[in-house]
Formats: C-alpha cells, structure tokens, sequence
C-alpha cells in the first residue's frame, strides 16, 4: 500500500473526460493491499463445493429453475477493483458526455480522487458479488460470481468465527442472487432501463425522481429476498454470523465510519431489513414458494408501499 502514489496518480488526472479512468484505479489500487491468493487446493475446492452447494440448496428450498455462472472467481482485492471500474464507467458514460465544469481540470481531478476512495474502501471491504454485467459493452451470456479471499478471511478473523463456515455463508448469499436473476430474465433489462431513464434526466437538467424510486424498489426485492432465501436455503446454524456481521459494520475508525455513510451503505443495510421483513411475511403468510412469484413479471414487483403492507401485494399478485 503506498499512499502517496495514490495522491500522486489522482494528482495526474488527465484526458478530456471528467475523471481519469485509468488513474482512478491505479490510485484506489495503490492504497489498497491487494491481498494473498495463495490458496490451498482443498480452499480452492472449498469455494467450488459451496458455490455447488449452494445452488442444491436454494433450488430445492426455492422452487426457482437457475443456475450459477460457469466461471466462479476467487480474487484479490485489486481483481475487484478492475472487475467494478468499468461497470462504473459505463453508468458513469451519460453523465460524462453532458457535463461541462468551470473548471474542468480541478474537477477531473476531484472526480478522480473521489472514485478512487470509493474503489479502495470497497475494494477493502467487499466480500462476495454477484455481478448481473447490467450496461455491459456487449452482451454477455454468463454473469459473473466474485469471491473476495482476502476480506473473507480477514472478515473471519475479526468476527472469531470458522473461516470455512464464514466463506459457506457469504457463497449462499451470492447464489441467492444467481437464482433471482436466472428466474427473472427480464430483471436485468428493467434494472438498466430504470438506471438510465434517471441517468438521463440528470443529463438533461432535471431530475427524474420515480426513476430512482423504482430501481430502488426494485433492488429492495433484490436483496429483501435474498437475504429470506439465504436464511431459509443455508444448511448450518447461522444467527450467530448474522449478528456479528452486523455489529462489525458499526466498527471501524471514525474515517471509516464516515465513509459507510458517505457511500449510503447504512441506507444498503435498511433495504435488506425492509425487503427481508416483507418476503418474511409473504412467505410465513403463503410459503416461500409464494414469494418467489415477485420473479414471473415486473408487475409482480411490489410497490413502495406494498413493502409496508405485504397483505396488499398478496391480495394483487395472489401467488
């Protein structure tokens, strides 16, 4: 980890656009330590049973037909970081070409160095992701499944609990998502559509609100249900884990705090809760086979208040 050729990377933003792509990841990758891969072979099988596991599981407890990316990838945390960078750039695009600063070289350099904060913090902190690939260049036919091995058993240590057991937990989570998107195969194209209407209208001067509101929704089902399928689907005692996840991400230095809040991840932490406490109702109310309905069509998706009133969504949807 070198913090200064981080500054000096941001420092050397250049080009026309308004962040320096190139230099944004090799500041984020410069203050971070990428960690060790080097992998026993029975982890490296450890990450491939669970990821298999995992699907057995979830299928059985779910109903839902899917299946989990061919390629499964045990990173570092400088993987993740060029793994994310051009997902972000393409979001990123629309904006890019509207804008226009007073001063556009400060800006350039401003813009850089916030995206490289927010690549190293999350590159430090992720653990696994289940990337859908939405605004890709090209259409892909696989998504992508990350594990991020250095976090984990750093996440491991600091919580006391077994790595294997840890690493098993965080992989269910991740296959929760394969099997929302594989059920949904109209979910990728309404959450990029969602995303570029309310890109759009900050290009063009104005702001679209119910756009956002509706990819906000729409990843509270997301990750309301994955968070329901996970507890339901995970073949070990698993309150433990959760609890003292969720006391870690109350530590860390007052920076580190800040930064929680700054990238909204507190507000991720209440779309979990909210979106697992309606499928939790909807499922004790129908069973869980009810709640994976949410994935036949869009209109299935609950509304804002719906998330409030689960019996309101299972009078509409009836599943």
């Amino acid at each position: 980890m070198n913090v200064f050729r981080s500054l000096r990377a941001v420092v050397e933003a250049s080009g026309t656009g308004v962040i320096d792509w190139e230099k944004a990841a090799e500041a984020a990758k410069a203050s971070t330590d990428p960690g060790s891969l080097e992998l026993s072979p029975a982890e490296r099988d450890g990450y491939a049973t669970d990821v298999r596991d995992a699907r057995d599981r979830v299928r059985a407890v779910s109903g839902l037909r899917f299946d989990v990316p061919g390629s499964v990838e045990v990173q570092n945390r400088h993987h993740w970081i060029d793994a994310n960078v051009d997902t972000i750039r393409n979001v990123m695009r629309p904006i890019e070409g509207a804008a226009a600063p007073l001063l556009p070289d400060l800006s350039r350099v401003a813009n850089t160095g916030s995206l490289a904060f927010t690549l190293g913090f999350l590159g430090r902190n992720v653990l696994g992701q289940y990337d859908p690939l939405l605004l890709a260049d090209e259409p892909v036919d696989e998504h992508g499944l990350y594990f991020v091995h250095p976090n984990i058993t750093a996440a491991a240590i600091d919580l006391n609990v077994s790595y294997p057991r840890f690493r098993r937990w965080i992989a269910f989570h991740e296959v929760t998502h394969a099997a929302e998107f594989g059920a949904a195969p109209w979910l990728p194209e309404y959450l990029e559509s969602r995303l570029e209407a309310g890109v759009q209208s900050m290009t063009s001067g104005g702001l679209d609100p119910s756009s956002f509101t509706e990819l906000q929704v729409a990843m509270t089902a997301v990750e309301g249900y994955a968070e329901l399928l996970m507890d339901r689907a995970f073949d070990e005692e698993y309150a433990d884990l959760r609890a003292k996840l969720d006391e870690r991400r109350s530590w860390g230095t007052p920076i580190e705090r800040f930064a929680r809040r700054l990238l909204g991840l507190g507000m991720k932490r209440r779309q979990y809760e909210r979106g697992a406490a309606f499928f939790e109702a909807v499922a004790d109310a129908r069973g869980i086979e009810a709640a994976g309905a949410v994935w036949e069509r869009p209109e299935y998706l609950p509304t804002n208040e719906e998330f409030d009133h689960p019996e309101t969504w299972l009078l509409r949807v009836d599943p």
